[in-house]
């Protein structure tokens, strides 16, 4: 069994903003391809409603997974990813305080879906797009994350660009 990790609703709520002012950076590459589906950015809106001071309930939810039908609907890799961020920013609101790496993704998953999406589009490095995310993140956010164990291998592109973020995290002065 794992060791709990203390985990407040502020911490919460300090990563659910930080994952979607992540979300937010991208949202528009899925709006220029699909400007008739608001779910990605219904998603972002539930998860800053979270962030501000909202319960996290059914709409979070159900707006996390309408997000990601929406990834899989969407014809473009770039578009499918920016959709991938606006539902790990809902999701967010859902870590688990069990000392699991597997939780980092809760952290750090909107800012590696988002810096992929900008490097799709841009055809270019994510690193300023990381850079970028990495400077976003509030000292509480770093806190939270460091209670946590470094982000675990595999994954694909996305799991390279959150172990890059957590490690560009982790190396923040406390």
């Amino acid at each position: 069994m794992s060791a709990a990790v203390g985990l407040s609703k502020d911490d919460l709520r300090a990563v659910t903003a930080f994952a979607a002012a992540s979300a937010e950076t991208v949202l528009g590459i899925f709006e220029a391809d699909q400007p008739g589906d608001p779910r990605p950015r219904e998603a972002i809106g539930a998860a800053w409603a979270f962030a501000r001071g909202g319960e996290r309930g059914k709409a979070l939810r159900d707006t996390a997974w309408a997000a990601l039908k929406a990834a899989q609907a969407a014809p473009s890799t770039a578009a499918r990813e920016a959709a991938r961020a606006a539902m790990a920013a809902a999701g967010s609101a859902y870590l688990h305080p069990l000392a699991k790496a597997t939780q980092v993704k809760h952290i750090l998953g909107a800012g590696a879906h988002a810096a992929l999406a900008a490097e799709l589009v841009a055809g270019e490095s994510a690193a300023g797009h990381l850079e970028r995310t990495v400077r976003r993140a509030t000292p509480l956010v770093v806190d939270v994350l460091r209670r946590y164990p470094a982000a675990p291998q595999g994954g694909g592109r996305v799991g390279e660009l959150i172990r890059a973020l957590d490690a560009g995290l982790r190396a923040r002065p406390a």
